[in-house]
């Protein structure tokens, strides 16, 4: 018998007898499977088409029950057209008040962050070098101006002696050029002692502009010169003030049509988070040139800044307001849906059920949105829940509070922001 024969002996079994062949009923396993595909196709039947006792499955009960879903109505109202860019606060004048002579510094008269007006008196350097200097000059002057006048004496005498033909032409001529050279003398003189009274002066050290006075950069006794880099103190004018930002170039043309037409475009500073208006200013020029690396304009706005709110060199967010839109479509910037039709919004019917209605927008103002077309004035719109509908969809709506602008019109004051982007 061949090994691979299942019946033959197993060990330890009695010699020569075999074991009995186990099959498993084929007809029972087949009974099995039946039972089971049975069993499938009905949890199937009962899946789309509901069980015997007449209640309808979960996908059934999904699709029939109305999704709930905040709306807003379309209304008609102004929109901003602004322009937003990154900016630095500027300062219209920074001066370093440096000495113009040297001496050493014997008086400090001004307290760091003062505010100072042009004209007040800063600091003293040491007078009196300066001042003996031109008391040497001023006594040079007058000897000079003292042979000057009897040089013109003898002028006037020769002159008569001349007529009479008592003295000869040549003496009279001599004299007439002696005076010449006394005038030169004197002119040269009066010119030095000009000079050191001026030397004086720069002893007395005033502020050229009105601003904020900064850190003292140097210590009263020192010995100060025009060579020192840091100079004495730096003035910072705060009021007014000025930010530069920059636009990109596509944005030129609307600025250059509303300037050239008269108009003053307002421009807010905004903190570097977008969400506290610093001051209110207006746009005073704009840059000659566009940077050809970046593709933008540097633009100049100008603030009053009486509270200081704007501090030189800090960073802000300008808003440029370039126009108005008037009595606009608006929507809530909610309601805007993006996808494979474009830009669309679900739109609520009569019978409750929404419509996919695809729209063209316009200027963007913070949460509200102009529409150019696709929409009228009434219509409502999905605001929240909109990311569980389709076309034909049946909806309701869910009570909401009135300020997160629950079915209210965009126009109202409940629901609308200005732009902080």
């Amino acid at each position: 018998m061949d090994d691979s024969d299942p019946r033959r002996s197993a060990p330890g079994s009695p010699a020569g007898r075999l074991e009995p062949f186990q099959r498993p009923p084929s007809r029972l396993r087949r009974l099995l499977w039946i039972a089971a595909l049975l069993l499938a196709l009905a949890e199937v039947v009962l899946w789309f088409k509901g069980s015997p006792t007449g209640q309808t499955g979960a996908s059934d009960r999904s699709a029939a029950a109305p999704s709930p879903v905040v709306a807003a109505t379309a209304a008609s109202g102004d929109v901003d057209i602004a322009l937003n860019g990154l900016g630095t606060v500027m300062p219209l004048a920074t001066v370093t008040v440096r000495t113009q002579i040297a001496g050493q510094l014997q008086q400090i008269a001004f307290v760091e962050g003062q505010e100072v007006q042009k004209g007040d008196f800063l600091a003293q350097v040491d007078p009196r070098p300066y001042q003996a200097a031109l008391d040497q000059l001023q006594g040079q002057l007058l000897k000079d101006q003292a042979l000057l006048q009897g040089a013109q004496v003898d002028l006037a005498r020769f002159q008569k002696l001349a007529a009479q033909n008592s003295i000869a032409r040549q003496q009279v001529d001599d004299q007439h050029y002696l005076v010449l050279q006394y005038q030169g003398t004197v002119k040269s003189d009066e010119a030095q002692v000009e000079n050191a009274q001026l030397n004086l002066t720069y002893c007395h050290i005033v502020a050229p502009v009105s601003g904020r006075v900064g850190l003292r950069q140097v210590d009263l006794g020192n010995y100060v010169q025009t060579s020192d880099a840091n100079g004495i103190v730096v003035i910072t004018e705060m009021q007014p003030i000025s930010v530069i930002f920059t636009l990109p170039e596509d944005d030129l043309p609307a600025i250059l049509k509303r300037l050239g037409a008269g108009a003053e475009l307002p421009v807010t500073a905004f903190d570097r988070s977008q969400s506290v208006a610093l001051a209110q200013g207006v746009l005073n020029t704009l840059d000659n040139q566009i940077d050809t690396t970046t593709g933008t304009v540097k633009l100049r706005a100008q603030f009053a800044n009486k509270d200081e709110s704007l501090f030189p060199n800090q960073f802000v967010n300008a808003r440029l307001l370039v126009d108005v839109l008037k009595n606009a479509v608006v929507i809530p910037t909610a309601a805007i849906q993006r996808g494979a039709p474009g830009t669309y919004v679900y739109l609520i019917g009569a019978d409750s059920k929404v419509s996919v209605r695809k729209v063209t927008l316009g200027p963007v103002d913070g949460e509200r949105a102009a529409i150019q077309s696709g929409l009228q004035i009434g219509d409502r719109v999905v605001v929240d829940g909109a990311d569980k509908l389709r076309e034909d969809a049946e909806v309701v709506l869910r009570s909401e509070n009135p300020a997160a602008g629950a079915d209210q019109a965009p126009g109202g004051q409940t629901s609308k922001k200005k732009n902080t982007q």
